[in-house]
């Protein structure tokens, strides 16, 4: 349980400052495209004998290549890219999956298995997902620019291709260590939720990260307890948390919130 606890904080600390970030950018389908496009990485690495981190990364890393290379080499969109070659790829996981024998259980990678982390996956997470906070602390003006108007940032002289790898190699590396807690398919939530209601609350993006990771932590944690004591799946009670404060942020957020903007059109009205 006290695992569970750390790598849920760790978790959640990562994946909220990513978020915003990626609601920024409009990437959040990004996310849901690498997520599920590390399983036929995962299912090669378990037959190999690799570390699952390892698979999941090169095949993150390819999807995150080959969307980048379809999009500037074809007129389709890049959601409609995104689309093919995370269903795609998510395809070619579950026929491995289910055809590849291999003594390992694959099942938690899916759905994630936060109680039953090691104190090795602890450790994996704490180094994958604290230095991949780091630097995206470290870096968080520049990506911030890259985010809110590229314009800019590529007259100033920034590395405009370096960032945009840069943030797909941050994006891979914290779904890496998220897929043994939450699993591929929950993961791409705790990428969304968290920046979507802060992005709701405020105009200032250093309160913006803030409230996301308040939120991310808070749900992780609570969605532990909750797990523990109802026994009951761990990633979805978190997620579940995060998607019922996205609900009371839709409502009643002090400017964006539903109700203050009716009161704002009755007023304007009268």
């Amino acid at each position: 349980m006290q695992r569970a606890l750390a790598a849920s904080i760790l978790i959640g600390a990562v994946c909220s400052v990513l978020s915003c970030y990626l609601v920024l950018k409009g990437w959040s389908l990004m996310g849901d495209a690498i997520s599920h496009a590390v399983l036929p990485g995962i299912v090669l690495a378990a037959v190999l004998g690799l570390p699952f981190a390892v698979g999941a990364f090169a095949a993150g890393l390819a999807c995150a290549l080959l969307i980048g290379y379809l999009k500037e080499n074809s007129r389709v969109k890049e959601d409609t890219v995104m689309g093919i070659v995370f269903s795609g790829m998510f395809g070619l996981g579950l026929v491995l999956f289910t055809k590849v024998e291999t003594d390992q259980h694959l099942l938690h990678v899916l759905f994630g298995d936060m109680l039953g982390i090691t104190p090795r996956d602890l450790i994996e997470v704490a180094i994958i997902a604290g230095g991949t906070l780091l630097i995206v602390l470290a870096k968080r003006r520049d990506l911030l620019l890259y985010c809110f108007d590229p314009q800019h940032a590529r007259a100033i002289g920034l590395p405009l291709g370096v960032i945009h790898y840069g943030l797909l190699v941050l994006l891979a590396l914290t779904i890496v260590a998220s897929l043994k807690a939450v699993g591929i398919i929950l993961v791409v939530a705790m990428l969304v939720a968290p920046g979507a209601i802060a992005y709701l609350l405020t105009d200032r993006f250093e309160r913006m990260l803030v409230i996301a990771a308040c939120v991310a932590i808070g749900a992780s944690f609570f969605g532990t307890l909750i797990s523990f004591h109802i026994d009951g799946a761990t990633g979805p009670c978190i997620v579940l948390l995060q998607a019922f404060v996205f609900v009371l942020a839709f409502l009643f957020a002090p400017r964006r919130g539903v109700f203050a903007l009716k009161r704002s059109n009755s007023h304007s009205a009268g």
